[in-house]
């Protein structure tokens, strides 16, 4: 992607200048973000996948007795009758089901992908919505049918209403207000209060990201030096011939708490063992995501593509796929880069990989991560 082409998309901004104005900074309304925008996925085709016990759905309703909530797999049979108002239902991970959705979702690869999430599609009818609220997270909002109208605003009381199942604010004030009609699209930074009601019926498409917690990092690097703490640390036995004896020996002695110390630096002084637990955590597929195994093998010397649930990314010494790491370097390296960057390969690129790399795809395509062209 050419980060310093204007697009319309971001209302004829570059990348770079969306991500240096804008970013977690302020938002940004754009008219006409996708002309003519007509969705790839309609209500029927949304409403099926809502069904499936593999796709993460909600339901949510509104009424004088206040606000409802139920998680899916929503069949057809459990949804309010279409001709209901003030009733929503969402989908998230669209992405990782429908192929147009996927290409889609590639229009914003000007972030990293280590931060880009997923594309969630929510129905309404007049009047639905989730309440006024806030997200942790950056997220672009894309108007793909019928009008939806937004109320936002920077947020000083983030409190929420007690005993409601969804996250709504206790005191929403607005200082902005749009109507948005298919194709239009709106930018948000996180913790930018913001409240979205269909006038009609209405489906909007929400780009969301990734913004991990250090605690989560930290819980999920842990466990992973956990595991390689044997071979990483060594098998060094605790001993202490100078040990005296004790008065009061519940008391633990100060030579142990410094060993286990010892134990934990040198399990966190190898940086690149840290580098990869990183990458694959970041690339690990979701709960629900599975692949189709055991295809048979298919020639790929014309060229591959990877498969629209795999997640791909790198560092300066790994290729990380699907929460797996291997060391590559020179020419396999630089064409594994390119093969996460774009997600595809030619004929040519193939050609120029190694005997180990050409080996590695052919795995990848039986686990089904990727596919021949």
């Amino acid at each position: 992607m050419n980060i310093d082409q204007p697009l319309a998309l971001l209302g004829g901004l570059t990348p770079s200048q969306f991500m240096k104005r804008h970013w977690q900074k302020k938002p940004l309304l754009v008219r006409q973000a996708i002309p003519d925008f007509k969705p790839c996925l309609d209500r029927a085709a949304l409403v099926a996948l809502a069904g499936q016990d593999d796709v993460e759905s909600r339901l949510i309703v509104s009424s004088d007795k206040g606000w409802k909530m139920k998680h899916g797999p929503l069949p057809k049979r459990s949804l309010p009758p279409f001709s209901q108002k003030d009733w929503t239902f969402l989908v998230q991970g669209v992405d990782l089901h429908h192929d147009g959705v996927h290409a889609l979702l590639q229009l914003f690869r000007f972030v990293p992908d280590a931060r880009l999430d997923d594309l969630m599609i929510s129905y309404a009818t007049d009047g639905g919505g989730v309440g006024p609220h806030f997200d942790s997270y950056d997220v672009f909002l894309l108007q793909a049918h019928g009008q939806r109208r937004w109320r936002i605003g920077r947020q000083k009381d983030l409190s929420l209403q007690p005993g409601v199942p969804l996250k709504i604010l206790q005191s929403f004030e607005p200082e902005e207000e749009f109507v948005l009609n298919p194709g239009d699209m709106l930018y948000l930074p996180p913790k930018y209060a913001h409240d979205g009601v269909a006038q009609g019926e209405c489906m909007t498409w929400s780009i969301g990201f990734r913004s991990p917690q250090q605690g989560e990092l930290a819980r999920e690097l842990l466990l992973g030096l956990a595991d390689e703490a044997p071979d990483s640390v060594g098998e060094q036995v605790y001993r202490d011939p100078t040990q005296p004896a004790v008065a009061q020996p519940g008391a633990i002695p100060a030579e142990l708490v410094t060993f286990a110390r010892e134990s934990l630096q040198k399990a966190l002084k190898n940086p690149h063992l840290l580098d990869s637990l990183l990458g694959e955590y970041l690339t690990e597929p979701k709960a629900k995501v599975w692949f189709e195994l055991g295809q048979e093998a298919g020639d790929l010397s014309a060229g591959v593509v990877l498969d629209r649930r795999t997640r791909m990314m790198y560092d300066e010494r790994h290729i990380f796929i699907n929460g797996e790491s291997f060391r590559v370097s020179g020419r396999d390296a630089r064409l594994l880069r390119t093969l996460a960057d774009t997600r595809t390969l030619d004929a040519q690129q193939i050609k120029a990989l190694s005997e180990d790399a050409l080996a590695a795809l052919d795995e990848w395509q039986a686990d089904g991560w990727l596919k021949t062209l």
